[in-house]
């Protein structure tokens, strides 16, 4: 946990590079844009490397790509599915402290991090919290969940807001200004989304959601534009300086999300969050930044 504010990703850098470093487990390592990734974290010293996978595979890619794999751990394991439960059971006995997703299916990948016996339970649901470098912006806004719960509940929501209370922590924002986001600023029968965020609200007011100060119904205009919110007259202790959108499910996160990279040139990254340990899982449409970025969270958090 650092005390200083993390403003931006050069902060979250050098905040990772002043920690000893953390090891990530990666499951299933056999792919060049994870070779990449592990290289360029491990050049900006972000954290050490466990390659659970095909060894063979491993090495003929990183011949190919030119990527040293002098100071990483191999472990051998064909297998893809095998591989996640090896690379879950690293993290979960301490000799790992993120897990990190390779070639491997997401879905057979996050069955080894919930597995009973070796997985990384919390009892809080799983969800994706991405965090947003945005142009024009002095602080990182951060947007949950695009990734993973398609339409949750209202406790589910809870528990998502509380993973990205972890992550802000550690990014020195504390407490955490929450916005449930809604069309509207004003609670509406007809809407349920805008009825939830007054329960989450009332939720944080009563300390069954802990490190946030958390309102809505916000319009996204009134949650981080201060110019909105004075034209609206809300008064609110989190409308205008949100540092965590609430989305209503998993289209209106995504959606926002991508524009905020592809159309408003944001940098962005994100984590699996509300497993005992930080699980990072990137796409392959994720810029190579964006995965090492990915990579750093996890550090900071790990």
């Amino acid at each position: 946990m650092t005390d200083k504010l993390l403003k931006n990703f050069a902060d979250v850098l050098a905040a990772v590079q002043n920690k000893a470093p953390k090891r990530v487990a990666v499951a299933a390592a056999q792919d060049d844009a994870v070779l990449e990734a592990v290289q360029g974290a491990q050049a900006q010293q972000l954290a050490e490397f466990i390659l659970v996978g095909d060894t063979d595979k491993i090495k003929a890619v990183a011949g190919k790509i030119g990527v040293t794999l002098d100071t990483v751990r191999l472990i051998n394991e064909p297998d893809d599915r095998k591989a996640a439960y090896r690379a879950v059971a690293l993290v979960s006995s301490g000799e790992a402290d993120v897990l990190m997703k390779g070639i491997i299916n997401t879905a057979d990948f996050l069955r080894a991090v919930l597995d009973k016996e070796i997985g990384l339970r919390t009892g809080r649901v799983l969800s994706h919290t991405a965090v947003y470098d945005l142009p024009g912006f002095n602080r990182l806004i951060m947007i949950t969940d695009g990734g993973m719960n398609i339409a949750p509940s209202l406790q589910q929501k809870a528990d998502i807001i509380q993973n990205s209370v972890q992550l802000a922590t550690v990014l020195g924002i504390r407490p955490a200004k929450i916005a449930i986001l809604a069309a509207v600023e004003v609670v509406n029968p007809d809407m349920p989304v805008t009825l939830e965020a007054a329960a989450l609200a009332k939720m944080a007011d009563r300390g069954q959601i802990k490190g946030a100060i958390v309102d809505g119904p916000l319009a996204l205009d009134n949650a981080i534009n201060m110019e909105a919110v004075k034209h609206k007259g809300i008064t609110s202790p989190v409308a205008g300086m949100a540092d965590i959108l609430v989305a209503p499910d998993i289209e209106a996160g995504n959606i926002l999300g991508k524009s905020l990279v592809y159309i408003a040139n944001g940098k962005m990254a994100g984590l699996v969050l509300g497993a005992a340990k930080p699980v990072i899982v990137t796409s392959r449409a994720d810029t190579y930044e964006a995965k090492i970025m990915s990579i750093a969270l996890g550090a900071l958090l790990g």
